[in-house]
């Protein structure tokens, strides 16, 4: 057991230290520059055409999602406990100034899910009645490599629908027994009911629990980290100048007592950011795949929203909490303060909140790992469709295998599985970034075709193409020309 540690270790050292930063910061970059710098000018606009739209309560077409269900089951995936025991192990390893380089990683990352997204939305398919895509239909697809398409499916499954979901079960079980002292046999049982009774509803109640808690959620845990940071308003604009400073000079901070190098500060920065919003991973594109919109680049600007209410809202405010709560001290090394960056964020709501400070942190990191596991399963779910052709009895089957890696889960170290995950994860990602990079044509040509639309004043994408030949009409079929993408009922 300790060599197979040993050997994923290994592995995760050279994914996430070397061929995922430079790889997804890379991407990041390329499709900022390709898209001439759209995160400026397009994520505003998206979130309030999407506030208009909950308000009409714009009707879905059957077998897909609204906009803002299919955000809400991105969010729910993006936001997780890495947002907070994460973000909290990072500027401990990293000092304060890894969070600079959270929004740096958040910043370009809005560029890259605004591609994997309208790429999902381009060269989605149809299963058994219901609209279904992500990386895995658009390697297949649009790179023309079916054996690449197949290793994504297979690792995403895998990374996401076992192993990640037997971690975010285990961190339930462990935050609700630590804080409230119920039994984990019980927390088990009423988990797994809760899960079971979303699962067995396919994509609408997965779409509707998540469309009602992500934002109760997220708002949560948003309203009282501002009242923690607002109990210690005095410490704001030091802690601001912490994370500055720390971006660029980290050894000027605590007299150099934390230990730490820019290059340690930039690693954690970026590879915290990364992780937590999932840009660039594959995962967040199969619920864009199957939302309902006029036009593929309307989805790609609402997941960059996704982003930023991952890395911008959240992960910040976890930042802000351990900083200006004191629960971050500078005049301990950063060896010393990872070492117990599991409970930072708790003490820091301890300190606002008192014994109510740890109930409410588990609470939400519950409510964060419940709806990780119910967005994870919906992604692995879709790529078990495109194994193996979308058999209602495979799909049934992987529920339950996906039931009892929870059940596992709440039984087993967690350590270890963190790092499985992990490197399934970023082994999932490498194919997607490739696909990313050669269909970045794709993706400039579906954002000025948009452009286009809006010039015209008329903005549509899906219609029949003129020159299909009747015969090939099939229902439950996608068929394509150009930039058009008709569904064949």
């Amino acid at each position: 057991m300790g060599y197979l540690k040993e050997i994923v270790n290994f592995i995760n050292t050279i994914l996430w230290d070397y061929i995922l930063i430079f790889g997804l910061i890379g991407i990041g970059i390329f499709m900022t520059v390709k898209l001439k710098f759209l995160q400026f000018t397009r994520v505003f606009p998206a979130l309030k055409k999407m506030i208009i739209d909950i308000i009409k309560k714009k009707p879905v077409e059957e077998g897909k999602m609204s906009p803002f269900q299919a955000l809400s089951t991105a969010v729910a995936a993006q936001v997780g406990t890495g947002n907070i025991v994460g973000v909290a192990t990072a500027i401990a390893s990293g000092g304060p100034g890894a969070a600079f380089w959270m929004i740096v990683s958040a910043f370009f990352g809005m560029a890259t899910i605004f591609s994997e997204s309208v790429l999902a939305q381009k060269y989605r398919d149809v299963k058994e009645g219901e609209v279904t895509g992500g990386p895995a239909y658009y390697i297949k697809n649009g790179l023309k490599s079916k054996g690449l398409a197949m290793f994504f499916a297979i690792t995403c499954i895998i990374a996401l629908g076992i192993v990640g979901i037997m971690v975010q079960s285990n961190s339930v079980a462990g935050s609700v027994n630590d804080a409230f002292g119920i039994p984990v046999f019980a927390i088990t049982i009423v988990l797994t009911i809760v899960v079971f009774r979303i699962l067995v509803g396919g994509m609408e109640k997965i779409a509707s629990f998540s469309e009602k808690v992500v934002p109760a959620m997220a708002g949560l845990y948003i309203l009282g980290s501002i009242v923690i940071v607002i109990m210690n308003i005095e410490n704001f604009i030091p802690a601001i100048k912490l994370i500055l400073i720390g971006a660029f000079s980290p050894e000027a901070i605590g007299g150099g007592v934390l230990g730490i190098t820019v290059q340690q500060t930039v690693r954690f920065g970026l590879a915290r950011g990364l992780f937590s919003n999932e840009a660039g991973m594959g995962s967040t594109p199969h619920s864009h795949a199957v939302a309902d919109v006029p036009h593929p680049a309307e989805q790609g600007f609402t997941a960059m929203i996704g982003v930023f209410i991952s890395t911008f809202l959240i992960c910040l405010s976890t930042v802000m909490v351990n900083i200006t709560s004191g629960a971050y001290n500078t005049n301990i090394s950063a060896a010393e303060m990872a070492k117990g960056a599991t409970v930072m964020t708790q003490n820091s709501f301890a300190v606002g909140f008192g014994s109510l400070g740890g109930m409410f942190l588990s609470v939400c990191l519950s409510f964060f790992a419940l709806t990780t596991i119910v967005g994870w399963y919906f992604f692995a779910e879709a790529n078990v469709k495109f194994v193996f052709n979308s058999k209602p009895r495979t799909i049934n089957i992987f529920k339950t295998i996906a039931l009892i890696a929870l059940i596992l889960g709440t039984m087993i170290d967690a350590d270890f599985a963190w790092q499985l995950a992990d490197m399934f994860m970023g082994i999932m990602a490498v194919p997607n970034i490739i696909a990313l990079f050669f269909l970045s044509k794709d993706v400039k040509e579906i954002l000025d075709d948009y452009d286009r639309c809006v010039e015209k004043g008329k903005i549509h994408w899906d219609y029949e193409c003129p020159k299909l030949d009747e015969k090939k009409k099939k229902k439950g079929s996608v068929l394509r020309e150009g930039l058009s993408t008709t569904i064949i009922k």
